[in-house]
């Protein structure tokens, strides 16, 4: 039997957009999630004939049954520090590609450290935050990285949305429950050359968004474990998130505080994060409000001296719609011809910078 593509937590809001993103091309994915129902409401609205399939995290049996040999797994269910684990467990045992939706550092970092050896001794290939988070960044890198050649020993990496941002680029609800791991969790960089971990928004930098100076403040994303395999002189990599323009000074502080307040016998900030940020998917914009939205990405790649060597723009849809084709996109293309690598990949290793490229602007990320 051909393998399948099988969507887990395909009724959220992510899910649906990735779901939405495979009928239009031509695959007819196994929609999997807790809810009969709403699994059964959703293949109705992409035009019926789907296979559903009953699934919960809290029974891990139940996810290891959803996939076997010849599956690609994708997986949408976040906060994925809460409820990620199954699937990437599930994908291991079956020996199949794995690819998710986080944007989440803790997870991603579990994903590589924890996770990679035991994908690689199953013959598989796990490519975690393959969505906005942190597919362009890894790309706009490794671009940079290859026009600046071997002087390069730092990449700064800025993530930034243009256009209507008020209107098309509201947060999800899935995405507000990971944003408070932005906050209120341990994050890492790569920096003297290894993996530290470092306090989340730790720095702040301006870039050059369209002729704007915007800034953003750091987060973990895989661009810190992935480009450093592209280039043994490259010392520091740096992502920075702006989405949040003049508050990432504010954000910058409020890390500090709750670095500090980590350290004094107060409430689990957990709770204080989930009453914040909320605790997972309850919507987020529709079709017509992403439109009015676009992402922009910045790679900067600098010698020794900060020396720009090689900068790289793309520009691309929202957020969102992005994260839904390009996991579409990553998933048929590992179900029709495979990973190029086995364990922890980030997306260069997963599919070589030619074809990520090519596919990255199948789904309307481009260089400007």
């Amino acid at each position: 039997m051909a393998g399948r593509i099988v969507v887990f937590g395909a009724t959220g809001y992510t899910g649906r957009l990735v779901s939405e993103a495979l009928v239009k091309r031509g695959v007819r994915p196994l929609l999997a999630g807790r809810s009969a129902d709403r699994l059964a409401e959703l293949a109705s609205s992409l035009g019926g004939g789907f296979d559903t399939a009953v699934a919960d995290v809290d029974r891990p049996e139940t996810v290891r049954a959803l996939v076997s040999s010849g599956d690609v797994m994708v997986s949408t269910v976040g906060p994925f520090s809460k409820w990620g684990e199954p699937a990437v467990q599930a994908a291991i045992s079956a020996g199949v590609p794995y690819l998710d939706s986080t944007g989440e550092a803790p997870f991603i970092r579990s994903v590589f450290e924890r996770h990679g050896r035991a994908a690689e001794a199953a013959g598989c290939g796990l490519l975690t935050a393959f969505g906005y988070d942190y597919v362009p960044g890894n790309l706009a890198g490794a671009l940079a990285l290859q026009e600046a050649g071997a002087a390069a020993v730092r990449v700064d990496v800025g993530y930034f949305m243009t256009g209507n941002v008020s209107a098309g680029g509201g947060m999800s609800g899935g995405t507000r429950a990971s944003a408070g791991g932005v906050v209120f969790a341990p994050s890492f960089t790569w920096r003297d050359g290894r993996l530290q971990t470092v306090r989340s928004a730790e720095r702040v930098r301006s870039f050059d968004v369209g002729g704007r100076s915007r800034e953003g403040f750091t987060i973990g994303g895989t661009e810190a474990f992935a480009l450093p395999r592209l280039s043994s002189s490259l010392r520091e990599v740096n992502v920075y998130l702006g989405w949040f323009g003049p508050l990432s000074r504010v954000m910058q502080g409020l890390s500090a505080a709750v670095s500090a307040a980590e350290r004094l016998p107060l409430p689990d900030l957990s709770a204080v994060s989930q009453r914040l940020f909320g605790s997972g998917s309850s919507g987020g914009p529709d079709a017509d409000a992403r439109a009015k939205s676009r992402s922009h990405v910045v790679a900067v790649a600098a010698d020794a001296t900060g020396r720009a060597l090689a900068t790289v723009h793309l520009e691309g849809t929202n957020g969102y719609t992005f994260t839904g084709d390009i996991l579409a996109w990553g998933a048929h293309s590992a179900l029709e011809h495979g990973l190029q690598g086995v364990g922890a990949l980030g997306p260069v290793d997963g599919f070589g910078l030619e074809r990520l490229r090519a596919g990255c602007a199948e789904v309307g990320l481009v260089r400007v």
